[in-house]
């Protein structure tokens, strides 16, 4: 198992990071609460903390920048009918401490909004992870705002998170018609385009 990895971030995108360590490029799957928190590409070297889904046919990485993003991770794959990519979903939609929160309240509600989560998904996730999540202190993530806006990139992380490229494009589309709008990073005006999908 590969705990973290520590190396030059290349390649930045709201999905994955590609982060280079002794010469070697690791593809990293991430979520929008992640690339939030990342830095500029090419700084010092930064430490991705990581968990490897391994199937029959692939392996594949996904990288968090803290502890308690990986550990509700692990704890939201465990759920029945949850996996990796609904998992990565969960913590783009919301952060760790709201989805925290919602399940120790047992807020079905909540997590409902979040794109694959119906009712008994959600029932199932309070069912199940509760008392894990009781026992654990999340905090609120800081969000670091990225300069990159660019509606073509919020598009292309949407339709890699599994949403219709054109349903992708109305919520966007709405989201930057509220004022204010064209100033938003890029991790927020897909955040903001998820409440509208």
């Amino acid at each position: 198992m590969i705990d973290y990895i520590i190396g030059k971030l290349v390649n930045k995108q709201p999905t994955f990071i590609v982060l280079e360590s002794h010469g070697i490029g690791y593809f990293i799957n991430i979520s929008l609460n992640t690339f939030s928190g990342l830095p500029v590409l090419n700084t010092e070297s930064i430490k991705i903390l990581t968990y490897v889904h391994i199937k029959e046919d692939s392996h594949t990485l996904y990288g968090f920048l803290e502890e308690m993003e990986r550990t509700l991770f692990t704890h939201l794959i465990s759920v029945s009918g949850i996996g990796p990519g609904t998992g990565r979903m969960i913590l783009s939609s919301m952060n760790p401490n709201e989805i925290g929160q919602a399940i120790i309240q047992g807020d079905i509600t909540a997590l409902q909004k979040i794109k694959g989560i119906g009712a008994k998904s959600a029932q199932r996730i309070i069912l199940e992870i509760q008392d894990k999540i009781k026992k654990e202190t999340y905090s609120l993530s800081n969000f670091t705002p990225i300069n990159n806006t660019i509606k073509d990139e919020a598009l292309q992380a949407l339709v890699i998170l599994g949403f219709v490229k054109n349903s992708a494009q109305k919520a966007l589309d709405k989201v930057l018609e509220e004022p204010g709008s064209e100033s938003l990073a890029l991790d927020k005006l897909i955040k903001m385009a998820l409440k509208h999908l």
